[in-house]
């Protein structure tokens, strides 16, 4: 029963991460192809809706990770299974090879490769933002999902809202990725490896970051606030 449990969500998480890899790759590949139709923001709209709408269908059925660096932290901070991510983590890479592959498809080749994400301004300033950005997310990931204080309602609004943040702050740098399963799935259909590591150091050390920061804040709340 269990690991029939574990796989129906292990099923859910990589729908969710092929949802991600489709809608928001397949906005940059759009917006390539139809000389900025979308822009920044619209690019950085469909990053946000996508993890938004995910959370809302699947966050009671998965918890709706959608990102192996949220699985890692989540693991690493105790707050999740070693043997349940060690199950999601290939689920999500896995969905986002699924995306990635059908755009592919629809596109007929690999217009602005897939959405890959590579540096713009050199590795250092792509690992910091993928770092920082990451650290926010999770730090409201953490906030919006533990706390019992946190409004739960609003909670796929909170991080689809910080993933779209993200986006749009970081995708003329890093690409804006925090999530190494949305920068893999590209990578890997479209052949773009450049300075893959840091869209893997970034995110998981960035979440790390986050989910420990949100941890101190939390137990430094022993009265209310005067």
């Amino acid at each position: 029963m269990a690991t029939s449990s574990l796989a129906r969500r292990c099923l859910a998480e990589a729908f969710a991460t092929f949802a991600l890899v489709f809608a928001g790759c397949g906005a940059i590949v759009a917006d390539a192809e139809r000389g900025g139709s979308l822009g920044a923001v619209g690019i950085a709209a469909a990053f946000g809706l996508a993890i938004m709408t995910m959370v809302y269908a699947l966050g009671h059925v998965s918890g709706a990770h959608v990102n192996p660096a949220v699985s890692i932290a989540f693991t690493l901070t105790r707050h999740f299974p070693v043997r349940d991510a060690c199950a999601y983590v290939p689920a999500q890479l896995a969905g986002a090879v699924v995306g990635a592959l059908v755009l592919r498809l629809a596109w007929d080749g690999d217009p602005a490769q897939l959405g890959a994400t590579v540096p713009t301004l050199g590795a250092g300033a792509a690992l910091a933002y993928e770092l920082v950005l990451t650290a926010l997310l999770l730090f409201v990931i953490v906030a919006v999902a533990t706390d019992t204080r946190a409004p739960g309602a609003a909670a796929a609004i909170a991080i689809g809202g910080t993933v779209a943040l993200g986006s749009l702050v970081g995708g003329d740098v890093s690409g804006g990725s925090l999530n190494p399963a949305r920068s893999f799935g590209p990578a890997l259909v479209a052949s773009e490896w450049a300075d893959f590591w840091i869209y893997v150091v970034g995110p998981v050390t960035g979440a790390l970051g986050g989910a420990l920061g949100y941890a101190l804040v939390r137990q430094g709340r022993r009265r209310a606030p005067l």
